[in-house]
């Protein structure tokens, strides 16, 4: 019994890292093999069965679970944010969650033929659209600009409001009367705001105190703060059902926007964990399906969707955004972005036990393969074709080629202009006036700006923008930069130049984990380039093809020239590096370092 036990959650995380890594490695929407992982382990061939597993264990593991990924959420929410989205963020999770609760009540009563009341709380619960899905499309998707704040702030605020209002319509229906039911739903609502915020408030000042005082030892802040979360979600669970899922995203809105003490290694840790519940949750509730319930599902249900995707939801950002700055592209990409999450099937299933026990509602049990479906069928919509309607509408770069480029001296202009050229965005981000002046008269992007500052965190667009180059003369500068953009750019992507070697057994390097990926090659430091720009070396872009290869450009130049850059046929760069060797092929074009003067040999 405990070999099955570990076997089985062995291969739920196998399942969830291999669905991760394979979605990363080939461009693809990892949430769409996480569903497609779970159903084949689920109900396809019986090796995963969650409920056997997990037992009455298993709805408050994913409860918990939910409330971490909200709080992991609530901070990466930034009130400034706020100051050019707020109108349509408001109206979305107001007059948008009202919208959307009817018409998806009205749909489910008329198309799915359920009763008037199952209609009501099933379409209170597809108001969700929620973190679980929303952060992982985003990050695959890349929206520009306002579009990415607003999803991002519609996802995260409406799945406490979306399980609150489901509880309040169950525990309406459970009243029997109308009026009695009203009088519940109302003052269910009040005791949910007002315990979110007395609970969730205060804890989260009482944490940035603790943080503030170092009243914490630092191995200890994760676990504590951790704890917390979990213990201030049950607390508020106890006095009101699903009340706990507010009080965690108002415990990270108000972490994440204090300014009394950094939470960067608190965030790292949350996204790490996110990543694992979240991959593990799919799994879990995918494979709980049973064919035998699937088997009710038929053409009502397929038009319910669709009906959901196509008016529902357009009708909702439409309304929502009547007067808002948004312009009709911002518009439309909203009006296609709503998949429904973990929320969405977890209430649905503890809801439709407990109608079918408690209420005697017989059609409860059709909620369950009625919401996976819609759960399958956004999921796989909008992963599918969110990123190419975002880039047909201009507001998202799902594989941004850019580089945010640090330093603005002469050589770091010169690399600059040759990707710039090539049609590649850039952006140079330097403290000295008189770099940026003369990178502007060169007509590059440029930002006066320490890329430590606030400003760069929150002011600068970095739509188009997929990399960092630390170019800067400071190793402990550059170390700094990478180590600061790495939740924006992934780890893989931030590249510095090699420190300077010193002597005494090399004590004022930079340690190996304190830095981005080496640019170029091992002995490529600034002094060293510096150098050679100052020698007279140029930046050479040379187009290899079937006549003039690789071979061919490093017999001419020799080992002196240095490889910098690849861009493909498709307008791919690949930054070389010691760490990833690769070596260019015909029909791409090679951005090199070399002495024109020193070319020994003519190609064959």
């Amino acid at each position: 019994m405990t070999e099955h036990i570990l076997i089985g959650f062995a291969g739920i995380a196998v399942l969830g890292f291999a669905a991760q890594w394979l979605a990363w490695r080939f461009r693809f929407p990892s949430v769409l093999l996480l569903l497609l992982f779970g159903f084949v382990v689920g109900p396809v061939t019986g090796f995963l069965n969650p409920d056997e597993l997990l037992g009455d264990l298993l709805f408050p593991a994913v409860s918990v679970s939910v409330a971490i990924i909200l709080f992991e959420g609530g901070l990466g929410l930034k009130i400034e944010e706020l100051r050019e989205v707020g109108r349509a963020v408001r109206n979305l999770i107001t007059v948008g969650v009202l919208i959307t609760w009817l018409l998806s009540a009205a749909a489910a009563y008329l198309i799915l033929g359920m009763d008037l009341a199952l209609a009501l709380l099933f379409g209170g619960i597809l108001v969700v659209t929620g973190p679980t899905v929303i952060i992982p499309l985003l990050r695959y998707i890349r929206p520009t600009g306002r579009v990415g704040q607003i999803t991002k702030w519609e996802g995260i605020v409406n799945d406490p409001i979306g399980a609150v209002l489901a509880v309040l319509v169950f525990q309406a229906i459970l009243a029997g009367s109308v009026q009695e039911g009203a009088s519940q739903a109302v003052g269910g609502l009040v005791k949910t705001i007002l315990i979110g915020g007395l609970i969730g408030i205060p804890l989260a000042l009482l944490m940035a105190l603790l943080l503030r005082r170092h009243w914490v030892p630092g191995f200890l802040q994760n676990g504590t703060l951790l704890t917390t979360v979990v213990a201030a979600f049950v607390v508020s669970n106890f006095l009101q059902p699903e009340s706990g899922l507010l009080t965690v995203t108002v415990m990270g809105i108000i972490l994440a926007n204090q300014k009394g003490v950094t939470i960067r290694h608190i965030v790292e840790f949350k996204e790490n964990l996110r990543v694992l519940l979240i991959s593990g949750l799919f799994i879990i509730l995918t494979a709980r399906l049973q064919l035998a319930q699937l088997a009710h599902l038929n053409w009502r249900s397929v038009a319910f969707l669709i009906i959901l995707i196509v008016l529902i939801r357009p009708a909702t950002v439409l309304v929502s955004t009547i007067k808002s700055r948004l312009n009709w592209s911002e518009k439309l990409f909203l009006a296609w972005m709503a998949p429904r999450g973990i929320v969405a099937a977890a209430v649905t299933s503890i809801f439709a036990l407990e109608l079918a026990e408690k209420a005697g509602y017989a059609q409860a049990e059709y909620m369950v393969p009625e919401m996976f479906l819609i759960i399958a069928g956004t999921v796989t919509i909008y992963s599918l074709t969110a990123a190419r309607v975002g880039c047909w509408l201009g507001v998202a770069q799902p594989n941004p080629q850019g580089a945010l480029i640090v330093g603005a001296h002469p050589w770091a202009r010169a690399i600059a202009r040759a990707l710039y050229q090539e049609g590649i965005r850039v952006l140079l981000v330097d403290t000295n006036r008189a770099n940026i002046r003369a990178a502007r008269l060169d007509g590059l992007p440029t930002s006066y700006a320490s890329i430590l500052s606030e400003y760069m965190e929150n002011e600068i667009d970095i739509g188009g923008l997929g990399r960092l180059l630390a170019l800067t003369p400071n190793d402990e500068v550059n170390s700094l930069a990478a180590i600061h953009f790495i939740d924006t750019f992934d780890r893989t992507e931030v590249y510095q130049l090699a420190p300077r070697q010193v002597d005494r057994k090399r004590k004022e390097t930079v340690a190996t984990p304190l830095h981005g990926r080496i640019l170029f090659a091992p002995d490529a430091t600034y002094a060293h380039l510096a150098e050679r720009f100052e020698a007279g070396a140029i930046i050479k872009k040379t187009d290899l093809t079937e006549k003039f290869t690789f071979n061919h450009f490093q017999k001419l130049y020799g080992e002196r020239a240095v490889p910098l850059f690849f861009i493909d046929e498709l307008g791919n760069l690949t930054i070389l590096t010691p760490d990833n060797p690769v070596t260019p092929r015909r029909r791409q074009t090679l951005v090199t370092l070399v002495n024109p003067t020193e070319e020994i040999s003519s190609p064959e």
